[in-house]
């Protein structure tokens, strides 16, 4: 050893009345006011060169404790390198600084440290910030959202001031956990960034009433994508799993005004739509009665048509036959005229030239001459009864 146990240092003995305690300047330990003196760093040392005497074998540092001892360094050193990696991380494994590879979860090894390191980042996380607002918590626990201006106003595209309160949901890609940690430095920050510039981007080129209404999905889309796309372009490493839209309102010193447009407009709406079910109803009846008008003189005009031809027919065909017989097909007519003519009036038919026919009492039923007759149906008509030779007609 350097010096001795015994003689307290390089700079003379620990005690006596001579040296007093001297340090290598020539002067003793600093009282603070009488109290306490402060460790001394040469006892400390003494007492730890015994205590590795004790462990060691043979009572001093011979070159089996210095083997030994250097044995157990290299290692406790080369047991070092073991870590694991959780289910939700992936690790990164750095080699002088320098990314190498990436190690799955459960139980790895790398060189050890200073050769090689490991970072991990949790790639399962779903990570969530906040635009337009934060969440605070009081003195109860209990969260209230409190409203950040100059986050959440926007300019759209018809020049009016809409209030914007969405939140970003991302994640770290699997194979992008390199890029994550080293291609940039503030990586909230910068998601944040990026969300609020995108939305801005997107907001300025849409009009304010299809941002209240319809446009509130095909917004957040676009933003996403829009997003995404920005952070490849970084290499950022990070996968924008979803933009939601917490609340759309204008100014609330306009709010009430935009309300009133919005009611305004939900009666046009209302208005619009009972005029076309009304349309429709009516509409379709006026065309049926068009199309029944028109079918039943389509109807009428075959009906008439088709009268005039058969009677035609029947005319060429009695004239034909009238041609050949005109005698036979006088008389025939003749008698068909009579029987029409008869058959709507009661006809009583007397033979006159018989035995028993100048013994018939004429009888005028007066009774029945009062009477007013009631037409009969066609069905019901009495038999026709035909002329016979000689008799009165």
């Amino acid at each position: 050893m350097p010096w001795s146990n015994q003689g307290g240092g390089p700079w003379g003995s620990g005690g006596g009345s001579g040296g007093g305690g001297r340090g290598p300047w020539g002067q003793g330990p600093q009282q603070s006011g009488g109290g306490s003196t402060p460790p001394d760093l040469e006892e400390l040392l003494r007492r730890s060169q015994d205590q590795l005497r004790r462990v060691l074998p043979g009572g001093s540092f011979g070159g089996r404790g210095f083997v030994l001892l250097l044995i157990a360094a290299v290692a406790f050193w080369g047991l070092s390198g073991f870590f694991r990696v959780q289910p939700d991380e992936l690790g990164v494994v750095l080699r002088f600084g320098k990314h190498t590879r990436d190690a799955k979860p459960g139980l790895n090894y790398h060189l050890p440290y200073p050769i090689e390191s490991v970072l991990l980042p949790k790639v399962t996380r779903v990570n969530r910030i906040d635009i337009g607002m934060r969440l605070v918590e009081d003195m109860r626990r209990v969260s209230t959202a409190r409203d950040v201006p100059e986050e959440s106003l926007m300019l759209t595209g018809d020049e009016n001031i809409v209030d914007v309160d969405f939140a970003v949901f991302w994640i770290i890609k699997p194979d992008g956990a390199a890029d994550y940690l080293f291609n940039i430095q503030m990586p909230e920050g910068t998601v944040k960034a990026v969300a609020e510039s995108a939305m801005r981007e997107i907001v300025g080129h849409s009009d304010i009433q299809a941002i209240l209404t319809s446009a509130r999905q095909t917004t957040e889309t676009r933003v996403q994508e829009l997003m995404q796309k920005t952070l490849d372009a970084y290499g950022a490493g990070i996968q924008v799993t979803q933009v939601q839209l917490q609340k759309v309102d204008p100014p609330s010193q306009v709010i009430d005004s935009f309300r009133d447009v919005q009611a305004a407009r939900a009666d046009l709406e209302r208005a619009q739509n009972e005029a076309q079910t009304y349309a429709n109803r009516v509409v379709p009846e006026a065309r049926g009665r068009a199309a029944q008008i028109t079918q039943s003189a389509e109807a009428y005009r075959e009906q008439t048509v088709a009268e005039a031809r058969g009677q035609t027919s029947r005319f060429l065909s009695v004239y034909e036959q009238y041609k050949k017989a005109p005698e036979v097909t006088r008389q025939r007519m003749y008698l068909e005229t009579m029987e029409r003519l008869l058959a709507a009036n009661p006809t009583i038919v007397l033979d006159s030239g018989g035995a028993n026919g100048g013994n018939v009492l004429p009888f005028l039923p007066l009774e029945q001459l009062t009477r007013p007759q009631q037409p009969q149906p066609k069905a019901q008509q009495p038999p026709q009864v035909q002329p016979k030779a000689g008799a009165a007609r």
